[in-house]
């Protein structure tokens, strides 16, 4: 009977554990390390909002978000309405069958030429992080509010693939308003969305 329970308790535990991120339920914690050479938890930004956006600077659906500004002007939007009350990381997964990982120093370089308002990259090295919140693409975004729950996840805007660069700007961004709404107090009227862009490399 001992061993019976034991064993239903690990799978209820393993289940847990590796639940699917839901909207509106806790964000699944995490512990990474970021190009700042500091571990971060999510734990650490109780009482923030936190916003994780998946990032591959290679990928064109990326570089477009950058090129046009898109991302830099949405991150600098969300910590000028969030003050010292919201943090904004990108995250670069790569798994153990990628060969090459992103360095700290390179993903600070990079960062820093695009324009970004993100001062730290996760570095999801052994795609813990990205298991964790089952990411399929770069850009996906996640939007965890002061209390740690989900309110958003997944693309940036509603425009995957604009015949013009120029149509971004036209498109619908799902992150503002998500935090637009949320932070106001008001229901987020679109909380899920289908991520679009590059896979992510597990």
């Amino acid at each position: 009977m001992k061993t019976t329970l034991l064993t239903a308790s690990l799978v209820l535990f393993g289940a847990t554990a590796l639940a699917a991120p839901q909207v509106g339920k806790p964000a699944p914690q995490f512990s990474v390390l970021g190009s700042d050479g500091k571990t971060h938890k999510l734990a650490d930004y109780k009482g923030k909002w936190v916003v994780l956006e998946w990032w591959n600077p290679d990928c064109p659906f990326v570089q477009r978000h950058y090129d046009t500004g898109n991302m830099p002007n949405v991150q600098k939007y969300a910590k000028s309405k969030g003050k010292d009350n919201l943090v904004w990381f990108a995250v670069n997964t790569a798994g153990p069958s990628v060969k090459e990982k992103m360095s700290a120093d390179d993903a600070n370089k990079l960062m820093a030429k695009s324009g970004a308002a993100v001062t730290t990259v996760f570095l999801d090295h052994k795609a813990e992080l990205g298991h964790m919140y089952e990411a399929k693409t770069t850009p996906q975004m996640f939007v965890i509010n002061p209390e740690g729950n989900l309110v958003y996840m997944g693309a940036i805007d509603s425009i995957p693939r604009p015949k013009d660069p120029k149509e971004t700007g036209k498109a619908i961004n799902y992150v503002r308003l998500a935090l637009d709404s949320a932070m106001a107090g008001q229901p987020v009227k679109t909380t899920s969305t289908q991520p679009y862009g590059c896979s992510v490399k597990y």
